[in-house]
Parts: C-alpha cells; sequence; structure tokens
C-alpha cells in the first residue's frame, strides 16, 4: 500500500499539485493506528491510505488540509483521554509528522521564437517546471530547448487542451502572429493559471480582447491578463524583454512588490 501511496504522491506533485503526507511516528497507549502508518491528502479533498482511523484520523486530515493551503510541515500529537487534546477514553497518544510535498512551478511558453526561447532559459535557472508549445516542429523541439521538461509542436489549442494547468501554472503567449496569439488566449483563459501574459501592443490587446468578448469571454477573466506583458524595466534588446516578463511572473508568484529593498 505504501508503494501505491508514493507513486500517486508522485504523480500529483509532477502535475503540479501539493500533497500532504501524514505518517505515525511513535505511539503510547492504545491508539487506532500503528507506528509507520501513512495517509495522503490531496488538494481535491481525496486521501489514500490510513493512520488508523477514527478521531485522530479526522483531525489529521483537517490539519493536513491546513497544512496544504499554508504549504508548511507540521509535527502532529493527539491523545485519546479526557484531558488530551481528543475527548476520548482509549488513553492513548499518536505522535507523527506532516510532509507538505510541492510542485516546481510551471511555465507553459506558447511560442518557441526568440524571445520564447530567452525566457526558457531563465526560467530554467529558476527552476521552473517547463513546456514550450508551438506550431512548427523547427522551433519546438529538444535541440532547440535544452533540457526542457515538455515541448510539443502542431495545433496549439489541441496541445493546450491535453495539458493540466492549475494555480502553480504560469503561461506566457508569444507566437508568431495575432491568430496564434488569440487561439492561444482562447484555449487558457478559463483554465485559471496563476498567470497569463501576451506578448504585443496595447492596440493588438485591445482587438484580442473585443474579439473574445464577442465570443461571451467573461470581461472579469480578460482583466487578469497581463498585456502588454511584462514589468517595464528593460531595453527592447530580447533578453531584456524576456528578464522583464520573468520578473512580472515572480511578482505574481510570490506576491511581491515593486519597492527597493535598500533603506532609504
Amino acid at each position: 500500500m505504501d508503494e501505491i501511496i508514493l507513486k500517486e504522491v508522485y504523480n500529483q506533485v509532477k502535475n503540479g499539485y501539493k500533497v500532504a503526507l501524514a505518517t505515525i511516528t511513535n505511539t503510547i497507549g492504545s491508539t487506532p493506528g500503528k507506528m509507520g502508518a501513512t495517509m495522503a491528502v490531496f488538494q481535491d479533498g481525496n486521501t489514500m491510505g490510513s493512520i488508523g482511523g477514527g478521531m485522530i484520523e479526522h483531525q489529521v486530515v483537517n490539519k493536513c488540509e491546513e497544512c496544504l493551503k499554508s504549504g508548511l510541515d507540521y509535527n502532529f500529537e493527539y491523545t485519546l483521554n479526557d484531558t488530551g487534546n481528543i475527548g476520548m477514553q482509549c488513553g492513548g497518544t499518536a505522535f507523527g509528522y506532516i510532509k507538505i510535498f510541492k510542485p516546481k512551478p510551471k511555465l507553459i511558453i506558447i511560442g518557441g521564437g526568440h524571445i520564447g526561447l530567452s525566457l526558457f532559459k531563465i526560467a530554467k535557472t529558476l527552476d521552473f517546471y517547463t513546456i514550450v508549445i508551438d506550431d512548427r516542429e523547427e522551433f519546438a523541439n529538444s535541440n532547440r530547448f535544452e533540457n526542457v521538461d515538455e515541448v510539443y509542436s502542431g495545433d496549439i489549442h489541441n496541445i493546450i487542451n491535453d495539458i493540466d494547468i492549475n494555480d502553480n501554472t504560469y503561461i506566457v503567449i508569444a507566437t508568431r502572429n495575432y491568430e496564434g496569439d488569440l487561439v492561444s488566449l482562447r484555449s487558457v483563459i478559463n483554465r485559471n493559471p496563476k498567470y497569463i501574459g501576451m506578448i504585443g501592443s496595447m492596440k493588438k490587446w485591445v482587438k484580442v480582447k473585443e474579439t473574445l468578448i464577442s465570443e461571451n469571454i467573461k470581461e472579469e477573466k480578460l482583466k487578469k491578463v497581463y498585456a502588454p506583458i511584462g514589468i517595464n524595466i528593460s531595453s527592447n534588446s530580447v533578453e531584456e524583454i524576456a528578464f522583464g516578463i520573468m520578473a512580472e511572473i515572480l511578482l505574481v508568484k510570490n506576491n511581491g512588490s515593486l519597492t527597493h529593498r535598500k533603506n532609504k
């Protein structure tokens, strides 16, 4: 059973989700679960395994859900008697540890041109899980994007539909033309990633937005798109534009602020 739990933990983390793994590390007296019992709690609320059931497991599941939100590990101790933290008569105490497994942030770069390549190189130094998509095979391959985690060429809409997107996902749209950008944004706008940014002028963004509103895409969704993309800290060089994009992604990812660290 432990092997099955660990495989599912791995799969969940690989797909961009946090997992809480609770383990009983010691027991004193009579408790439902024994030392070494493990249970995984997933972001969707599902669980796998058991640490003995009953009130202790109920309390641990609740604590796991809190830890998934905070991202912090936790040592727990629950006692089953009138004077303990769970009002029952068994008389035992269970000690344990909740470990939160966190995935790498996932960066999806739609467009394998110069900016996409420069952005990819920066993202790899920051340990992002990287996915590159382009409709041209010569711009989306592992030779051009060395050590990329996933790379796809072909129909952008179909490719995006097969990729798991969640609140640990950051998407940059930088295709070769207006139609590619429009298709890309249409494909991800309702998938609820943490960040969507799109290359281009304000004039292009207004046109894209008007088109999608006419297709009944909610304006509130479009207001969350960062377009034109990036923080205004760069020149017109490709490398500096990519750096400004990544700075904006980090700002969103880390709930940062556009302030200097130096003393006034």
